[in-house]
Parts: C-alpha cells; sequence; structure tokens
C-alpha cells in the first residue's frame, strides 16, 4: 500500500493541496500507530487549508481522524493493536476545565492532524470510537460533536424541557439538534432553505424559524415560548437577532465566528435580560470518551452529507466551500 499525506504550502490554497508520499515511522514509549481510515471537514480545516489560519509549512492537515491501531509503543497501555480509535482536536487537554497550556494545541494547525495515510502519535491523543458506527460516520465526532456536546452538557448544563436554537445545517448544529432530542429537550432551528427546513423538521426539530427574516428572533422567542434557553452560536456577527431570541436569562454559546464578521451586541440586550455569552472550543479527552458513550447508548447516527476519497480531499474542500451541506462532509481513505 503506497502510504500518503498532504502537508500545508507556505503559501496555502486548495489549489496546493495534493497528496505526497510519507515515511513510516514506529511507535516509541507511550505512542501507537494508527492506520487512518476516515476523516471529515470542518471550518477550522478549510481556514487551515485556505491560510485564513496560518500553521507552518509542512503541517498534515485535518483534526479528526479514526482509524486501526498497528502497533503500541513499549509503554503503550490505553490501546491493542486492532482497536479502533478516534483521535483528540486537543491532544494536551485530557480532563477538566480549560486551561492555557491545555488548549494551546490544535490538532492539524499547531499540531499534525490527520491527513495521512498513518500517524505515530502519543496514545493520550486518542479515544475509543463509538462502536456501531462506521469509520466515516465517526469520524465527524471529534471536532462539531464534541463541540455541541461541551455546549449543551458540560457548559450549558442542559436540563430535560428547556429550549435549544440552532443555527443552519453545518456539523455542530446537526449534532446539536441531535444532542438536545436525546435529552429531551425542544429544539428551534434556524435556516434559509426551504428543502434544509424539511429536512431540519424530519430530524426532530419542533419549530424552524426562516433565517433570511430581519427579525428572526423574534420569531425564534416566539416559537419557543417566551424565549430560548441555550444558543449555539455559529454564525458570530452581529448577534442582535441571536439575543433577541433568549429568554430573561438565557445563554448564548459562542462556538464559531462562521461570518467572519466582528462580533457586534448592544450592550443593554445582554445586560438587561440578564444574558450570559460564554465562549466554547471543543472539549477534553475526558469529555470525548463521555459522548462516545452517550452515542452508543442513544444510538445516535452522525449525518453525513457526502463522503470523497482522499485522493479527492481538494474537491471536497471546495464542496465544503459552497455551504451547501446537510450535516457533515466526510473523507474515507480506505
Amino acid at each position: 500500500m503506497d502510504l500518503l499525506k498532504y502537508e500545508i504550502a507556505a503559501e496555502p490554497t486548495l489549489s496546493s493541496l495534493a497528496p505526497i508520499p510519507m515515511q513510516l515511522r514506529q511507535p516509541e514509549r507511550s505512542e501507537i500507530l494508527v492506520r487512518i481510515e476516515a476523516s471529515s471537514l470542518n471550518f477550522h480545516d478549510f481556514l487551515v487549508a485556505t491560510g485564513g489560519i496560518m500553521a507552518a509549512p509542512g503541517r498534515v492537515p485535518l483534526s479528526d481522524g479514526v482509524g486501526i491501531v498497528e502497533a503500541c509503543g513499549p509503554d503503550a497501555s490505553r490501546f491493542q493493536v486492532g482497536d479502533r480509535v478516534m483521535g483528540t482536536f486537543f491532544p494536551d487537554w485530557s480532563r477538566g476545565t480549560a486551561y492555557a497550556e491545555g488548549v494551546a494545541h490544535m490538532r492539524g494547525d499547531h499540531v499534525d492532524g490527520f491527513a495521512a495515510s498513518m500517524v505515530t502519535m502519543p496514545e493520550s491523543g486518542f479515544t475509543r470510537a463509538p462502536a456501531g458506527l462506521d469509520p466515516v460516520a465517526a469520524a465527524t465526532l471529534p471536532c462539531a460533536g464534541l463541540t455541541a456536546w461541551r455546549a449543551l452538557f458540560i457548559e450549558g448544563v442542559l436540563q430535560p424541557g428547556e429550549t435549544v436554537l440552532v443555527q443552519g445545517t453545518g456539523g455542530v448544529a446537526i449534532f446539536a439538534l441531535q444532542f438536545a432530542k436525546m435529552a429531551g429537550a425542544r429544539v428551534i432551528a434556524t435556516t434559509g432553505s426551504p428543502d434544509k427546513a424539511a429536512r431540519l423538521t424530519a430530524l426532530g426539530a419542533d419549530a424552524v424559524v426562516d433565517r433570511l427574516d430581519p427579525e428572526w428572533g423574534r420569531a425564534a422567542r416566539k416559537a419557543a415560548g417566551g424565549g430560548i434557553d441555550h444558543l449555539i452560536e455559529v454564525a458570530g456577527g452581529d448577534l442582535s437577532q441571536s439575543l433577541q431570541s433568549l429568554r430573561t436569562g438565557g445563554r448564548l454559546c459562542l462556538v464559531g465566528v462562521l461570518s467572519r464578521k466582528p462580533i457586534q451586541f448592544a450592550p443593554p440586550q445582554l445586560i438587561h435580560a440578564n444574558r450570559a455569552i460564554s465562549g466554547v472550543t471543543v472539549g477534553s479527552r475526558e469529555h470525548q470518551e463521555a459522548m462516545v458513550v452517550a452515542v452508543e447508548q442513544n444510538h445516535i447516527m452522525p449525518v453525513v452529507d457526502s463522503t470523497f476519497p482522499l485522493a479527492s480531499l481538494r474537491e471536497a474542500f471546495e464542496y465544503f466551500a459552497k455551504q451547501q451541506h446537510f450535516g457533515k462532509v466526510g473523507i474515507d481513505f480506505r
């Protein structure tokens, strides 16, 4: 089998993405050698691949990775040869609340990611993959799934009967919808597409609000029967309508800025209604382990819009850039 990998160029563009031969390195100490089976695309990966986030030339991209353990270093004890494992977004954040050193290195950005046939990495940067999911489905979880999980259950402490608002139909939004319904919450979704609105309803959304309505926040507040408890904010930019949708004492969890615009809002919208804004970036290995158990126990099936082979990574990113996908874009290495 030819071993291939991708590397970020000195001046990153999608056209510069091309597979190159790689050398396998046997694991040392507590490292494991993993044959990568699948990955998926995230907005963070797109920014790295296009230079929106500057990574060192030669960096291997892609923060998501699922594969089979092929060899273990002499001090490795968490996994055995043949285990299917799933990488963590933050290789240095094992447990507890976020701290500077734990979130300093993002996979596929500050340290190498999973766009490679084989990777040799410390076993502490992996969890087991959920049983019952194929590799592509499992590979959608480490970044987008865990972001939604932590926003709802670690930071938000979501309770049954509360109302969650999700924006659009990207990976984080769809996982937040699935996890919230799993927990007995009501879900209000936003989209500007009638077709996607129907698909959101089929997935369990209790109401869908037209994102193109300039007063969509009021519409969401009304649909929630008095206001949203938890809003998973992926767009950023002007937060006026998002804050408008929240109940008094509601919470906005900022997990992304897809708009690439500066955050703006009128302070009275936050202060007078005692609303809160918190920032969340993915989660720890401990959080991921808890999510894996919940996915298995509740038979959560990730929504995969489309799958591309590793050799077509550039084409996968080009499709991703159109922002027409529903759920996740997967990469199949097999």
